[in-house]
């Protein structure tokens, strides 16, 4: 897959793909608008969505109730490395969910294809090109 990157302007950063532009943009703080997300804030959201697709996807293949089903994911971070140190995600079920599924739900967040990334992660290569 292949995105463009572009600067439109002040601090914001869009990513072409497939069709679709993704915006970002730095917290006033930060010298930008606030008008968009983070870059890093996407690339959490990426974690959560992504789960959720799996999670919703199980219980929509087996007729399961969706109504009130959500995933909540807490960021926990390392102040010395400045990097994320866990994530947790909770899987929250309607009342009268099947508790046979729970674990389920869990082996089915766990193929997310973001995290299966993370955890085997890809070798980054940059270069720079002349005009």
């Amino acid at each position: 897959m292949e995105m463009k990157i572009a600067f439109p302007g002040g601090k914001k950063v869009s990513a072409e793909l497939e069709g679709f532009t993704l915006m970002t943009d730095q917290p006033r703080e930060g010298g930008g608008e606030g008008s968009a997300p983070t870059p890093f804030q996407l690339f959490l959201a990426s974690l959560g969505t992504c789960a959720g697709i799996f999670v919703l996807g199980f219980c929509q293949k087996r007729n399961l109730p969706t109504q009130g089903l959500e995933l909540t994911q807490t960021t926990h971070w390392d102040e010395a490395k400045h990097l994320v140190s866990k994530v947790e995600l909770e899987i929250r079920v309607p009342a009268g969910f099947p508790e046979k599924y729970h674990d389920s739900l869990i082996r089915a967040a766990e193929l997310c294809l973001v995290k299966r990334t993370l955890q085997d992660p890809p070798k980054f290569e940059i270069a720079v090109k002349a005009g």
